[in-house]
């Protein structure tokens, strides 16, 4: 029976999906499918109470602040200025200005939260630029979709939101967790364009600009918009000043405010950047309903129980657990966008986990990672289809220049899992 009703479910979900089918009214369509046919229970009320409570949760008010603050710096002169105040301190290292990439990308997701967001900004930033100057297409765009990633990553993070929500953890210590991995990934990919322009010199061009120290810092003054936003977000949630949500509101009113002093605040913009983060949040807020009524529609068959009962009968090692996960997730993240991802697994996935003895801050991070991995894997990589709208290039070729990233990635989760510390340092010092 449970075997039949989880076979209908997957053949169902992929239907709606592969049909073109909104990806939250899909979800509802599933478990209103699974209500009826395995289940006695009345599917009406259950389905209005579980949106209402899906959609009603205070904290989820952070997310649509952070998308609305990434829109307005999205339509802002800071990226501009980012570029303009690291390409000078790129230009020594082995892969010069490739970096900027990782760095520009490591930055605004600072200050973004969004992983399309990030790999939209920075791209439309540095690969005209790249290209201009003779550095490879192939590298550009694969150092630029890996490092994009990071805006789910370092936070503020919308899936971190998503998962603090559904997993009832604090959503300020995730932020926290998320400096030390999010800073370690940064340096991964730092390290893997510092080796490949040692084993291909020829492909990287000469230096074209020399700066003393005291140039390179004043080219930096670009940087301080960037900084201040920073400061005023991270600042007011490890202070304890602000909770996430209201650290969320002073990130609006500071880009904002940085908007308008760079004098690139207009009314059309203000009203495009905030259209377009409704536009966005309407998106989620019916994928976190859908994935709610589905996930409750689950429990009602008992799928979630006997999951975790198979999943615990394995006797895995923890380490084993984790890498299941891992292959379970990239395949996932082939069909689903993170977020679905995320509130559609989490409610199955926490007992098991704790049960491993895993630390749900952790598992949080992991989560994340492990979802960034899925941004770069065709056929449903965001990453991906941001790059090609981008560069006109085809998604295949895009994902092949991407794969070095996943693969550095990959590593940064056996990191995290040899040295758990990475993650949980910072948020035990709340």
């Amino acid at each position: 029976m449970d075997m039949m009703a989880a076979l209908v479910l997957i053949i169902a979900l992929f239907a709606v999906l592969g049909a073109g089918m909104w990806i939250g009214l899909g979800l509802l369509a599933v478990g209103l499918l699974g209500m009826e046919l395995f289940t006695s229970r009345p599917v009406g009320d259950s389905m209005m109470l579980t949106i209402w409570g899906a959609s009603s949760a205070w904290t989820l008010t952070a997310l649509p602040l952070f998308l609305w603050m990434g829109e307005i710096l999205f339509r802002s002169k800071l990226s501009d200025s980012m570029f303009r105040g690291l390409a000078p301190w790129m230009d020594k290292l082995p892969g010069r200005l490739l970096h900027t990439n990782v760095v520009g990308c490591t930055i605004f997701a600072a200050i973004s939260g969004s992983s399309a967001a990030t790999c939209a900004t920075i791209g439309k930033m540095t690969l005209p630029e790249l290209k201009r100057r003779g550095y490879p297409d192939a590298m550009a765009v694969g150092t630029l979709g890996g490092a994009a990633t990071l805006g789910l990553l370092i936070p503020p993070s919308i899936i971190m939101i998503v998962y603090g929500v559904a997993a009832n953890v604090s959503i300020a210590k995730l932020f926290l967790a998320g400096v030390f991995p999010g800073l370690m990934l940064a340096g991964l990919f730092m390290g893997y364009i510092a080796i490949w322009a040692l084993f291909n010199r020829d492909q990287v061009p000469a230096s074209d600009i020399s700066m003393t120290f005291l140039q390179k810092l004043y080219e930096s003054r670009h940087l301080i918009p960037a900084v201040i936003l920073i400061a005023l977000v991270l600042g007011g949630i490890y202070t304890g000043i602000a909770t996430a949500t209201e650290a969320a509101a002073l990130g609006v009113a500071g880009a904002l405010g940085l908007a308008a002093w760079e004098g690139s605040l207009s009314w059309q913009k203000f009203r495009e950047g905030l259209i377009s983060a409704c536009r966005v949040y309407c998106m989620i807020g019916l994928i976190l309903a859908g994935a709610a009524f589905l996930t409750l529609a689950m429990g009602f068959i008992g799928l979630p129980r006997h999951l975790a009962e198979w999943i615990g009968s394995l006797q895995l090692s923890p380490f084993a657990l984790l890498m299941m996960l891992t292959v379970f997730f990239i395949v996932l993240g082939c069909f689903l966008d993170g977020i679905s991802m995320v509130v559609l697994t989490i409610a199955v996935l926490l007992p098991t986990v704790q049960a491993a003895g895993y630390d749900l801050i952790w598992f949080g991070i992991f989560i994340v990672l492990v979802v960034e991995m899925a941004q770069i894997t065709p056929p449903v990589g965001l990453n991906l289809f941001v790059i090609q709208g981008l560069t006109k290039r085809d998604i295949a070729w895009i994902a092949r220049v991407t794969a070095p990233m996943f693969f550095v990635m990959l590593a940064a989760v056996i990191l995290l899992y040899a040295v758990p510390q990475i993650v949980l340092w910072l948020p035990s010092r709340m």
